[in-house]
């Protein structure tokens, strides 16, 4: 299990030099992957703390093995990083989420995340919750389908995958789904830049693991977790997600936005790793009242 989760750390230099890590400082890694971030934020400065979360027991289990080197200086919390409250004494130095689905979600067929291969409709981020892709699929309402493509994949052919559907149903796995997807566009969407399910999908993620309303949660209670002047950097991975942190930070009294412009990946980033090429950084500070 370990060996095969691989989660190449996206925007890495610019959100380890963003957050200034300090020696003794003490850090919160919200999702903590396979350890990526989390190994250079310990490497950083000295005597460097982190407490890693995640929702995926996958996850954790490969990252107490990649971080093992920094000993008892990392300890880790299964769990949505919007239920996670740490002791009333602790206080972070910085603080980050990285809201992108790792490299093994999408590989690990039997996950559900991936449209181009086989694979159960699961989805789910934590196997400990009973909502799956397969459920909203296969019983949800036509315009409640509709609804979720919509509103979370800005899927702008909702109800017509949506029709498609219900007269299909019922749906056993992602190949099944996507393929059905595929059929009911018009020639010109198949051949699109992205695969024709793919917004599709990223809305069934989206709404399987209620993704955007555990980020509104999380980002009403992190600043809290701060020290003063301490940093909380978040990446995100669509327009859904980079909006909520954009006007929060910029309207949340107790923090400053320190990054003005939104920072991407740099060309040579995008070509070594093409999954960064959505990804987009925001970092803010607390203010020291």
């Amino acid at each position: 299990m370990t060996a095969q989760f691989h989660h190449v750390p996206v925007l890495a230099e610019p959100t380890i030099s963003g957050l200034e890590i300090v020696a003794d400082g003490m850090y919160l890694d919200c999702t903590v992957g396979g350890g990526g971030h989390s190994a250079l934020m310990l490497r950083a400065a000295e005597n460097v703390r982190l407490i890693g979360i995640d929702r995926d027991e996958m996850a954790i289990v490969a990252a107490s093995e990649n971080l093992k080197e920094h000993g008892d200086r990392v300890s880790f919390w299964r769990g949505n990083f919007c239920e996670y409250r740490p002791d009333l004494n602790l206080k972070f130095d910085g603080i980050l989420a990285d809201l992108g689905v790792s490299s093994t979600q999408f590989d690990v067929a039997e996950r559900g995340f991936s449209l181009r291969e086989s694979g159960d409709l699961d989805m789910r981020m934590d196997n400990r919750q009973t909502l799956t892709a397969a459920e909203i699929i296969n019983h949800y309402k036509e315009g409640e389908l509709a609804d979720i493509f919509f509103k979370l994949g800005e899927e702008r052919l909702s109800r017509r995958i949506a029709r498609q559907i219900v007269e299909k149903r019922p749906f056993k796995t992602t190949l099944e789904l996507a393929n059905a997807i595929s059929a009911c566009v018009p020639a010109s969407y198949r051949h699109g830049r992205i695969h024709p399910a793919t917004r599709t999908f990223q809305a069934l993620r989206i709404a399987v693991n209620r993704e955007l309303e555990s980020l509104e949660r999380w980002l009403a209670i992190a600043p809290d977790w701060l020290k003063p002047e301490g940093k909380i950097a978040v990446i995100t991975f669509h327009s859904l997600e980079d909006r909520i942190v954009k006007h929060t930070f910029r309207e949340d009294p107790r923090l400053q936005v320190i990054t003005k412009k939104v920072i991407i990946a740099t060309d040579e980033e995008t070509k070594a790793n093409p999954r960064s090429r959505s990804a987009k950084l925001r970092i803010a500070q607390r203010l020291s009242y």
